[in-house]
Parts: C-alpha cells; structure tokens; sequence
C-alpha cells in the first residue's frame, strides 16, 4: 500500500507538488502514515491504559468578578500585557463548511462586522487601554490564508498583525489510495495539532521570546469571548503551569474533550478515544479550545503527535484523513484546568458551527462583543 501510494504522489504534476511542499506537506510522513493503515488497532483510535476522572484541584474556578482575587490575578495579567509578554494566536485554518464553504473569518458574526473585525476592534481596544502594542497572529490554511490577508490589508505587518500558515495534506479512498477531486488530489488541513510546528517554522514565537514574550493565548477564531483576558493571563502565571486549559460546565448531552487522567497523568481526551470501560458523563466539564502556554515550552515543545485515522464524505464519497488534536499537549506538558463563565458578557464559549448557530446566538455574540469592546 506504501508503495502504491508513494508512486502516486511522484507522479503528481510539479505545481502541485510545489504547492503541497509550501504548505509543509511531509511526502515520507505521509506514506508512513498509509503504511500503517492496516495495523491491528490503529484505526479505532481508542486509547490504552487506566482513564480516571479528574481529581480533586486538577480542576480550579477563575474568581467571580468584583472579588478581591480575581482584583489581584487581573493586575497580575495587565502587568505581563502592559510588558510586551503576552500574545495572542487565533485559529484561523476552518472553512465553514456547514456555511455553504466560506472562510469562516469572514462571515458576519454581528452585522456588518465579520468574526476577523470584531477580533481585530477587541485587540485594537485592549491596546489602547494599556498603551501598547500585542502581537496577533493567525493561523491560517492553504484555503483560508490569501483571503484572510486580503481583508487584513494594511493592518497586516508581518510581526504585530501576521498570518502563518499550518500543514497541508492529503485524503485517501478506504482501501489506501489517493483520493481525487477533479483529477486533483484532494487537500485538507491535519487539524489544530499542527499550531507547535507551524508556529515554530514561521519564525514568529522565537522572535516574540527573543522581545521577552513569555505567554501565548490561543483560542479558536469564532469563539469571540476568549480574548486576552489578564484575570486568565494572571491565573496561569499564579498556577506556575507551562499550560493552562479553559473548560466549561456541560450541559445535557454536551459532549467534547474532557479533562481525565490516564494512567494517573493529567491530560485532554476528546470521546471518541475513550474505551467503553469509562463513562464521559462523569466528567462534568469539558475543553474549549482555549489554551495559555508558556512561549518557551511551547517553542521546545517536542513530543511525537497522535494521528487519528478520520472517515469523511466528500462529493458523496468515503475517504480517509489523518488529523491531530491541539488538546494533546496537555498529557506532555505540565497542565492546568481552569473553569469559566459560559453564560452573560463574561462568557469564555460562544462557538459557532453553522448558520442556525449563528442566528440563535448572535444576541450572546453582541453582549460579549460589546463587553470586550469589539463594537
């Protein structure tokens, strides 16, 4: 099957090939990867080994506002901002394919200002109100990227405001080949999992760390209420973690990554690599996607990434994608998980998935827009 499809990709053109290498396709991973589709257990996915629920304090409450912590943890957070060590990286990678296939930065979020405005009006804001500049950068993919800095224009200076792009690659048939649309071999980005290295190769963090940045945000590009909070930047620093997670209360049959413990080391697991032997429901919170890394843990970070085998329909048809999760940082660095508001201004979760979403929640997207100062 290697085989196969390593003769499949030599004979791809040589523009596509270009391509494919300038958004960090990896020919020998990639091969690697098909050659290890028939292994017996891999392609469930399901982790090995004990899977416990939390214990007591791996899960820690942000203060309510107006107390006298969440006064301290929030001077804490303004002194970093105000001294050039923190940035924020927003996920920008998605095509909304449940939206008809656009780039989702661009969809209005509150009439006429899409997600990307609003982003850039919130950071804008909170510069102004400490006197300085943050660094912003997003994460974009081979689809999303020169739209994305087109509608940055001017704004976009390659080191404050900058775009870098994460992997390309590639889909497959069931049976291991390549997987064609229009005669062209059809792409897809491997996830958030791809936010280390592609940030680590675009030169941005270790230039940031070299200023004397120590703290980088990230948070998924529609999930308008996490912003550069300085309660949540005081709070990692106060945890003494190399990485903070946000989680919130579920609700009903809510389901998402939950923070456990696997073989008594704390970490994220998304559901479906969790066994039958362990019920989620017990977990009673589950992961944003909003994470505080230290910069230099997250510049030396160096782990070998889970890649899980994906089934998609795509034009009607079965194919096969390898994605990795942002969220498994979590077993290889020193964790934190820390619960926040998902209701009112203050909310740190207002994800939206397609149109539907966008129109039941556009009133909680304006609360929050306004709160942070976006509008």
């Amino acid at each position: 099957m290697a085989a196969d499809i390593s003769q499949e990709l030599d004979a791809l053109p040589a523009d596509t090939r270009s391509r494919l290498e300038t958004f960090g396709f990896d020919q020998e991973w990639f091969v690697g990867q098909v050659g290890r589709l028939d292994e017996e257990g891999w392609r469930d996915n399901i982790v090995r080994g004990e899977v416990r629920p939390p214990e007591e304090g791996d899960v820690v409450d942000l203060p309510p506002a107006g107390t006298e912590e969440r006064a301290r943890l929030e001077a804490l957070g303004d002194e970093a901002l105000a001294g050039g060590q923190c940035a924020l990286v927003v996920l920008a990678g998605g095509m909304a394919t449940r939206m008809g296939g656009v780039v989702k930065a661009l969809v209005e979020a509150v009439p006429p200002r899409s997600f990307l405005d609003l982003r850039l009006a919130g950071h804008r804001a909170l510069e102004q109100r400490l006197g300085t500049r943050i660094p912003l950068w997003l994460m974009t993919s081979a689809a999303t990227d020169e739209p994305i800095r087109q509608a940055l224009g001017d704004d976009l200076d390659g080191e404050r405001i900058a775009t870098f792009p994460q992997m390309t690659s590639l889909r497959l048939t069931p049976e291991g080949r390549l997987f064609t649309e229009d005669g062209q071999p059809s792409e897809h980005s491997p996830g958030h999992g791809d936010l280390p290295d592609a940030l680590q190769r675009s030169g941005l963090l270790e230039r940031f760390i070299d200023r004397g940045g120590r703290y980088v945000t990230t948070a998924n590009l529609d999930n308008l209420g996490a912003t550069l909070d300085p309660a949540l930047i005081g709070m990692h620093i106060d945890l003494e973690a190399t990485l903070t997670c946000e989680v919130v209360d579920k609700r009903g049959s809510d389901k998402g990554g939950i923070p456990a413990r696997l073989d008594d080391r704390p970490l994220i697991l998304e559901e479906f690599r969790i066994p039958d032997s362990f019920d989620p429901a017990r977990v009673r919170v589950f992961n944003t996607n909003t994470f505080h890394f230290d910069a230099s843990a997250l510049r030396d970070l160096d782990m070998e990434w889970t890649y899980f085998v994906v089934e998609k329909e795509v034009d009607q048809r079965p194919a096969i994608q390898f994605e990795r999760l942002i969220n498994e940082v979590a077993a290889h660095l020193d964790a934190r998980f820390v619960r926040v508001p998902r209701d009112g201004p203050e909310s740190r979760f207002i994800p939206i998935k397609d149109d539907k979403d966008l129109q039941e929640k556009r009133e909680a997207l304006e609360a929050v827009a306004r709160d942070r100062r976006m509008l």
